[in-house]
C-alpha cells in the first residue's frame, strides 16, 4: 500500500464535491436527481463574453500568460474596485488564479507558519479549514448563531484574537448563509482591527453582485486597516462563469508579489482564453441586462425557498440577502425514524434525503455548524419547487 503524505491523509474532501458525485452516481443509475448542493449558477455565461474568448482563439491568445496575468486584465480589475467599490489599488497590487479558491489558498500558504492561528466566523466555506491545514495552521472558529443571521460581532472576534494570531478569512454575501454585513458591521470589525496590526484581514467578496440589499460592503473601505486588507473576488458568480476558473486578489504589494512567487511554482498563469474573457466581464458594468436578470431570478427563488420551507415543521429559517444559499437549523429532526432509516445528526438527514426521494443538500458540518444543511437555490423554480414537496414528504414520515 502506498504511503501517502500527511498533508493528504489529514485533508478532507470538498463535502460540497462528494455530494454533488453522489448525486451524479444515483443520476446515472437512472434516478431523477435535484442536485442542490453545488454553489453554481444555472445561467450561461453572456454571450458578449463568449464572443470575447472566440477572438481570443481567433487572435492566437494561446502562449502561456504571464504568471500574474495579462496587464490589461489587471488594470480592468483595478478599474472595477474603483468603479465598484471606490478602492484604489495598481495592476502590481493583483494576482489573477485559476479560481477565487486557488486565490485563497495562495494567500494562506503565502502567510502562514506553523502553528499560527486563523480565525474564522463560523458558518464558513468548506475549503477554508483544509487550506489551513495544508498550510499548518491552526484554525480559530468564531460561532455565529441563527438568531443573529449568523454574522458575528466584533466582540466574539476581540475574544477569540490572541497573540499567534495571523489572520482572519471570511465572507460577505457568505456561503454557506447567505449573509451580509453592513457597512456599520463592518467598522465594528475594522476597529477592533485596527487594535491588532499585526493581523491580516482576507475578505472573500466573490458574492459580491448576488446582493439583495444594494451596494456591496467592502471592509477594504476603512482607510485605517485598508493597508492589510486581502480582497479575493472573480468571475464565476456574477456572470456564471464557474467553468472558466478566474479568480483574483487585490493585496498590498508584498502580499501580491509573494502570490505571484507560489503561484508561478505551482500553476504559472491562470488560461489565456479564460483571462480574455473576464477581461470583457470585469470592463462591462455590473447593471447589464443579463446581470439584472440573474439577480431577479435570484431574489425570485429564495423568496419562493423560504415560503416554501416554512411550511415545514421544525425548519428554523435564516433570512439570507444575498449568494445563493438557505442554511436552516434542521436539529428538529434528529432522533427521528421513518421505521427503517434513523436520522441522528446533519449528515444522516442529507442521506436520507438523497437516497429516500433523490434531492442533494449538504450538511452543515462541512460548514461548521451541526445542526443546519445548505440548500443552494442555483436552480429552476420547478425543480425548487419539486425538491421542497419532495423533502418535505420525506421529512413527514421522520416520527
Amino acid at each position: 500500500m502506498t504511503a501517502l503524505a500527511n498533508r493528504i491523509n489529514y485533508l478532507a474532501e470538498s463535502e460540497t464535491l462528494a455530494m454533488s458525485r453522489k448525486s451524479r452516481e444515483l443520476r446515472a443509475l437512472g434516478n431523477d436527481v435535484i442536485n442542490l448542493s453545488l454553489g453554481e449558477p444555472d445561467f450561461n455565461t453572456p454571450d458578449y463574453i463568449k464572443n470575447a474568448a472566440k477572438e481570443a482563439i481567433d487572435q492566437n491568445f494561446t502562449f502561456y500568460p504571464p504568471v500574474p496575468g495579462y496587464e490589461d486584465l489587471r488594470k480592468a480589475i483595478c478599474t472595477k474596485l474603483k468603479r465598484d467599490n471606490n478602492l484604489i489599488y495598481e495592476p502590481a497590487q493583483v494576482v489573477v488564479s485559476t479560481g477565487a479558491k486557488q486565490s485563497i489558498a495562495n494567500v494562506v500558504l503565502s502567510l502562514v507558519n506553523p502553528g499560527d492561528e486563523v480565525l474564522i466566523p463560523s458558518p464558513y466555506w468548506v475549503s477554508y479549514k483544509e487550506i489551513i491545514k495544508v498550510a499548518e495552521g491552526k484554525a480559530v472558529f468564531i460561532p455565529a448563531k441563527i438568531e443573529n443571521e449568523f454574522k458575528v460581532k466584533p466582540e466574539q472576534i476581540e475574544a477569540a484574537i490572541s497573540p499567534k494570531s495571523k489572520l482572519i478569512i471570511f465572507s460577505s454575501p457568505c456561503n454557506p448563509t447567505g449573509s451580509v454585513y453592513t457597512k456599520d458591521e463592518l467598522e465594528g470589525i475594522a476597529r477592533v482591527f485596527a487594535k491588532h496590526p499585526d493581523i491580516l484581514i482576507v475578505a472573500d467578496e466573490i458574492y459580491e453582485h448576488i446582493n439583495f440589499v444594494g451596494k456591496h460592503e467592502s471592509i477594504a473601505q476603512f482607510d485605517f486597516i485598508r493597508d492589510r486588507v486581502i480582497i479575493v473576488n472573480g468571475v464565476s458568480k456574477a456572470f456564471a462563469m464557474t467553468g472558466w476558473r478566474i479568480g483574483y486578489i487585490a493585496a498590498p504589494l508584498e502580499i501580491a508579489k509573494a502570490c505571484d512567487k507560489l503561484q508561478g511554482q505551482f500553476t504559472s498563469g491562470a488560461c489565456s482564453i479564460a483571462q480574455r474573457a473576464a477581461l470583457m466581464a470585469e470592463i462591462t458594468p455590473p447593471d447589464t441586462v443579463e446581470m439584472r436578470e440573474m439577480q431577479k431570478a435570484f431574489r425570485e427563488r429564495r423568496d419562493l425557498m423560504l415560503k416554501l420551507l416554512a411550511a415545514i415543521p421544525g425548519m428554523i429559517l435564516n433570512h439570507p440577502d444575498g449568494a445563493f444559499y438557505i442554511f436552516p437549523d434542521i436539529s428538529y429532526y434528529f432522533g427521528k425514524s421513518d421505521g427503517t432509516i434513523r436520522v441522528d445528526n446533519a449528515n444522516d438527514l442529507c442521506m436520507y434525503l438523497l437516497n429516500k426521494v433523490f434531492v442533494a443538500l449538504v450538511p452543515g458540518d462541512a460548514f461548521g455548524d451541526p445542526n443546519c444543511i445548505r440548500f443552494s437555490y442555483a436552480t429552476s423554480t420547478d425543480k425548487l419547487t419539486e425538491a421542497v414537496l419532495r423533502i418535505k414528504e420525506a421529512l413527514g414520515q421522520l416520527k
